[in-house]
């Protein structure tokens, strides 16, 4: 995800893609350590999309916003 999407989403969108993206995270965490995880690079993109996510709500709440 760009970072311009997720500013178009809403804060209750945001916290759902959160939510979603750190379960793939946790299934490709454990299928990495079963040895059956084919793109290992599906975990850095899946961190990096969670920090993109995390941040822009830290912004949303330090400006104030009410979107959180």
């Amino acid at each position: 995800m760009r970072a311009k999407e997720i500013r178009d989403l809403t804060g209750e969108e945001m916290r759902q893609k959160e939510h979603e993206l750190a379960e793939e995270l946790f299934r490709l965490r454990l299928r990495r350590s079963t040895g059956q995880l084919e793109n290992s690079m599906r975990l850095r993109s899946l961190r990096r999309d969670i920090a993109r996510l995390k941040t822009i709500q830290h912004e949303r709440a330090r400006r104030g916003t009410g979107e959180e």
